[in-house]
């Protein structure tokens, strides 16, 4: 744990120098919440902030847990990933402390938008339905963080990782249940929504939100991430070799 504790708290210190990216990171999620939430004229019955809160608290882990492999083929890229891997720890540690710090990041990404969604309108939550929703978005951080990684780490450029991330990361935004209830989607996007790993997790946030515990989705998510993590600790042990 000490190598991971290391590897986190020499990203996060990356992380708060690059202030541009750290107000860039929020910009987006904020717009959407504002704009979207406030603005688009849709026939919702209820409150549509707390509809569509649970979305873009999923899509700020989502931007923020794809850019987990970016930081991986940076320091691969700079020639940093061979000096870690020359180090008497684990090179599990390396893929570890991508993994947590990006989910951690995303945390404290969404409690920034969890803020201003409570300011602008949204129903405030009991403690416990906050710390249930942390989990769920801790999860889906970690599948999300850990696909990235691997998938980082087949590219050869960074150029090619951005255009694989800009290819998926809206289509799997707009094809869940992040906008819309599922009765009135048509009937395909209702499919892809059904199956949408993000729908797993913007569901479960939104029946802890009713006074609900998801078990079923916090149970696939956790088997999400647990496979993800095994699979990319698998890929990052033989590229690395």
């Amino acid at each position: 744990m000490k190598g991971v504790l290391t590897y986190i708290h020499r990203d996060f210190i990356r992380w708060i120098r690059y202030r541009v990216g750290v107000i860039s990171a929020l910009v987006l999620p904020a717009a959407w919440l504002l704009f979207v939430g406030l603005a688009l004229p849709v026939q919702f019955t209820g409150n549509y902030l707390d509809f569509i809160t649970p979305g873009i608290l999923v899509m700020t882990i989502l931007t923020t847990g794809i850019s987990s492999g970016s930081l991986l083929m940076f320091d691969k890229i700079l020639g940093y990933l061979n000096k870690f891997l020359a180090m008497p720890v684990p090179r599990e540690s390396i893929l570890i402390s991508k993994i947590l710090f990006i989910t951690v990041r995303g945390i404290l990404q969404t409690t920034i938008i969890l803020i201003l969604a409570v300011l602008i309108g949204a129903t405030m939550l009991h403690p416990v339905q906050y710390g249930l929703t942390y989990l769920i978005l801790f999860l889906f951080g970690v599948f999300i963080s850990a696909f990235s990684t691997t998938v980082a780490l087949y590219l050869d450029d960074h150029d090619s990782f951005a255009a694989f991330t800009a290819m998926i990361t809206m289509p799997l935004f707009f094809t869940s249940s992040a906008l819309m209830p599922y009765d009135v989607m048509p009937g395909w996007l209702r499919v892809a929504a059904r199956v949408n790993p993000l729908s797993f997790a913007i569901d479960a946030i939104r029946d802890v939100g009713a006074g609900t515990i998801p078990v079923l989705p916090i149970t696939m998510l956790t088997l999400f991430a647990a496979v993800i993590v095994v699979i990319s600790g698998y890929v990052f042990r033989k590229v690395t070799v």
